[in-house]
């Protein structure tokens, strides 16, 4: 499997003709891709949404190479641009977190990529006395933190 996702990330970073390098890793339930590039931002796009599109792609790509039942997970980061923003997440969580508990308040964060509402539910869920929902529909969707 990591050969066809080494192959797949080969035939699209050629077909976008940007020049770098990656690293796969496999982890628990699939594989971590750490792309690198001088052209990120290509990759990245306006608030990761083109990252968010090249992830979608490359695991479409990868369920027609998976035994029925063994779908593994791709996700993508470019030159540390995802990592960087999860961690940008979590600490804006907690500040939101202690905002919310102070204030007893619940509140509306802008709409995100289901993948950073997830970052920012994981650390409220570790929050006693509050919680968080997603709200709202396609690119309208947003989390709302509120007391518990």
């Amino acid at each position: 499997m990591e050969q066809q996702l080494s192959d797949i990330l080969d035939n699209i970073l050629g077909l976008l003709l940007l020049e770098g390098s990656y690293d796969i890793q496999e982890v628990d339930g699939g594989f971590n891709v750490e792309i690198q590039t001088e052209d990120a931002g290509r990759l990245i796009g306006f608030k990761g949404d083109s990252l968010s599109s090249l992830q979608l792609l490359i695991n479409q790509m990868m369920v027609k190479h998976q035994p029925e039942g063994e779908f593994k997970r791709v996700i993508i980061d470019v030159s540390g641009w995802r990592q960087n923003k999860e961690s940008e997440l979590t600490q804006k969580a907690k500040a939101w977190a202690e905002q919310v508990k102070e204030s007893g308040e619940e509140m509306e964060l802008e709409p995100m990529p289901s993948w950073q509402r997830r970052v920012i539910h994981m650390v409220i869920q570790e929050t006693e006395g509050l919680e968080s929902e997603s709200v709202g529909e396609g690119r309208d969707r947003h989390l709302v933190i509120r007391p518990a």
